[in-house]
């Protein structure tokens, strides 16, 4: 197994994200997909690690940040519904008048 190979599809990954953070500012539920997706680079490289250096850790790791990827999925579509009731856009504009 070469990690080389991983690591780099990992790091496009990651890259992709920031880049799709950066450059979609208009929607939440679309500057949530990067965040998906860079949390689905670290998953894969923990499992590179695991693999590559025969140790249960990284998997341990990888399950913990699932985890922590479905928590922040599931409070962010609740933050969603509760934004578009509300104000009736989910549009980051609008989002920046929010005092509290």
């Amino acid at each position: 197994m070469d990690p080389i190979k991983y690591f780099t599809f990992s790091m496009i990954i990651s890259i992709s994200g920031i880049r799709g953070i950066l450059l979609n500012r208009r929607n939440i539920p679309i500057m949530s997909m990067p965040i998906d997706s860079m949390l689905l680079a670290v998953n894969s490289n923990f499992l590179v690690f695991s693999v590559s250096s025969d140790d249960m850790m990284g998997q341990s790791f990888a399950s913990l940040v699932s985890t922590v990827a479905a928590a922040e999925s599931a409070i962010g579509l609740a933050i969603f519904v509760i934004t578009f009731r509300v104000r009736g856009t989910i549009a980051v504009e609008s989002i920046n008048s929010i005092q509290g």
